[in-house]
C-alpha cells in the first residue's frame, strides 16, 4: 500500500507512493476537503485538471445526514454518486459531532447527537461508523474518536483518550469482520489523540501503532494551540508511529504548517483553509498572503500569481478578482478557491521535488518566511 521512495538526509521528510483502489498518490500530499460530496464551488473537472487533486476528503457525519446512506448505497457509493474516479478519504465524523451537533451525549457505547440540519436524533458508534464508511466507499476510512478541545485539563484529556482507545479496539474488530461493498480495498486509519500532554500522546501513539493498520493519523492538533506545541507533538508521536506507514496530520493547515510538518515526517494533510479563506478573499501566492479586498489591488492588472499554479492564476488579474469578490460574484469564490488549492498542490509537489534532489531543508526555510509574509 505504501512505498517510501526517498528520504531527506537533513530531516525526517520523505517521499512515497500510497496505492489505493482508485489510483496511486504521491506523498507528501494535500487533500482538498469535499465535506458533503463536493469541494465547495469547484467542478470535479477542475479538481482533476486545473488543481490536479490526487485524493479528496469527504465527511461521514455530513454524508450520513445528507444525502444519507440509502441514497449513497443505491448510487453505488460516493465515487459514482459524485462522478469522481480518484481516491477519497472520509473523516469519521467525530469532530463534526463534537463541534456541530447540539445536546450530544457521550457514552462508552458511542455518541448520541442531534442533527444540525433538523434536530433529529442519531447515534454514532465505532461499529456503525465503519459500516457507514463501507457504504460511502472511501478508499481510506477513519475510526470514531473524540477530539479533545483546547485547552483542556489533564483529567479530561485522560478520560477522552481512554474512550478513544476503547472505540479504536471496537472499530478494528468491525473493520476486520466486514468486507468492502464496491469491489476494492478500503483501509482503516486509527487516530492519535492526547491533547498537548506529551506522555498521553506517546501512550496513544503506542496504542495506534499496535493496531497494525495500513496507515495512521494524528488528530487533535491545529485546534487553537500554539504552532510550536503542534510541532512538538508531531515529533513526539512520529518517534513511535511506524516509519513504513503513511502518517496523516488531520486538519492542518497553513502553507508554513505543512512544510514544518513535512520536515518532521508527515505524509498527508487536509484543511478547509484554501477554499474557506479563498471565498473570503485571502489568497496564498508565491509573493505571500494577499487580502484581495484591499484597495491596493483595485487597478493591479498583473496575474493573480505569476508563478501560475493553475491557469486561473495567470489568466485573471488581481483587479478583476478583487472586483468579483467585492461584488459578491460566485465566480470570484470559484477563481480564488481554484487558485488556492492549486497553490497547495504545487507546494507539496515542489516539496517532493526538493526532498528528492536533497535541497528540502534550505528551500523550506526560505519558503516558510516568504509564504508567511503579507504581500
Amino acid at each position: 500500500m505504501f512505498t517510501i521512495r526517498h528520504r531527506d538526509k537533513d530531516s525526517k521528510a520523505r517521499t512515497g507512493v500510497l496505492t489505493t483502489g482508485h489510483g496511486s498518490i504521491p506523498t507528501p500530499i494535500f487533500m482538498p476537503v469535499g465535506t458533503a460530496g463536493t469541494v465547495k464551488g469547484i467542478l470535479q473537472r477542475d479538481l482533476a485538471e486545473d488543481i490536479d487533486a490526487k485524493i479528496i476528503l469527504g465527511n461521514t457525519y455530513h454524508l450520513y445526514l445528507r444525502p444519507g446512506t440509502d441514497i449513497l448505497e443505491k448510487s453505488g457509493g460516493l465515487h459514482r454518486f459524485m462522478n469522481w474516479s480518484r481516491p477519497i478519504l472520509t473523516d469519521s465524523g467525530g469532530y463534526q459531532v463534537f463541534s456541530l451537533a447540539s445536546n450530544r451525549k457521550l457514552t462508552e457505547e458511542g455518541v448520541v447527537f442531534k442533527s444540525h440540519i433538523d434536530g433529529s436524533k442519531h447515534v454514532f458508534t465505532p461499529e456503525n461508523v465503519v459500516d457507514i464508511q463501507r457504504i460511502i466507499g472511501a478508499d481510506i476510512m477513519m475510526v470514531l474518536d473524540e477530539c479533545a478541545p483546547f485547552p483542556c485539563d489533564r483529567h479530561y484529556a485522560e478520560k477522552s483518550l481512554a474512550l478513544t482507545h476503547s472505540w479504536l479496539d471496537r472499530a478494528v474488530v468491525r473493520y476486520r469482520a466486514t468486507e468492502p461493498l464496491w469491489g476494492y480495498t478500503q483501509y482503516l486509519f486509527p487516530i492519535v489523540q492526547g491533547s498537548t500532554f506529551d506522555d498521553l500522546r506517546r501512550l496513544s501513539a503506542e496504542k495506534v501503532a499496535a493496531a497494525g493498520m495500513a496507515g495512521n493519523a494524528i488528530g487533535g492538533l491545529s485546534v487553537g494551540e500554539p504552532a510550536e506545541e503542534m510541532y512538538r507533538a508531531i515529533e513526539v508521536v512520529n518517534k513511535i508511529l511506524p516509519d513504513d506507514k503513511p502518517r496523516y496530520l488531520m486538519g492542518v493547515g497553513t502553507p508554513a504548517n505543512i512544510l514544518e510538518a513535512i520536515e518532521r515526517g508527515i505524509d498527508m494533510f487536509d484543511c478547509v483553509m484554501p477554499t474557506r479563506n479563498g471565498r473570503n478573499g485571502m489568497l496564498f501566492t508565491s509573493e505571500g498572503i494577499i487580502n484581495i479586498k484591499n484597495r491596493k489591488w483595485i487597478d493591479d492588472f498583473s496575474p493573480i500569481d505569476p508563478s501560475g499554479p493553475s491557469p486561473v492564476s495567470l489568466n485573471y488579474s488581481k483587479a478583476y478578482l478583487r472586483h468579483l469578490i467585492i461584488a459578491g460574484e460566485i465566480l470570484g469564490s470559484q477563481i480564488a478557491s481554484i487558485h488556492n488549492l492549486a497553490f497547495y498542490m504545487k507546494l507539496v509537489s515542489d516539496a517532493r521535488e526538493k526532498i528528492e534532489d536533497g535541497t528540502f531543508v534550505k528551500w523550506k526555510g526560505r519558503m516558510v518566511k516568504k509564504l508567511s509574509a503579507r504581500a
